[in-house]
């Protein structure tokens, strides 16, 4: 007879791989690069953006108890970070959640981008 986790076991967080993509009218360059260095200090786990004056892809880990909860995240944090960061009025055009495990799993068999390198914010 197997032993059943623990309601505390059973809910503890993980880390999932987030690629977040936003895009709208166009920005001025200067103004979307410091946008997004504002919200690389305020959100302290972003590893590196990527932008052009219309688009920007945010890729970061996030923790959290399962893939909605971390979805729920993401989904929130350009919004939330709008007006302290000054970003640009863009919407969410993409989304991409995946464990930890699966995102190593990729890296390992060739697929996907490798990790962020250099870690920070960058043009297209």
């Amino acid at each position: 007879m197997g032993v059943s986790p623990q309601p505390e076991e059973a809910s503890e967080s993980r880390l999932w791989h987030i690629t977040l993509s936003v895009a709208g009218d166009g920005a001025p360059l200067g103004d979307v690069r410091r946008a997004l260095e504002q919200l690389a200090h305020d959100h302290p786990f972003l590893l590196t953006s990527r932008y052009a004056n219309d688009h920007a892809e945010i890729r970061y880990w996030e923790e959290a108890r399962d893939l909605h909860d971390a979805a729920a995240v993401a989904l929130r944090l350009w919004g939330e970070h709008r007006a302290s960061a000054n970003l640009p009025p863009w919407e969410i055009v993409g989304l991409e959640v995946i464990g930890r495990e699966t995102y190593h799993q990729r890296i390992a068999e060739g697929y996907g981008r490798p990790p962020a390198s250099p870690v920070g914010v960058h043009p297209f």
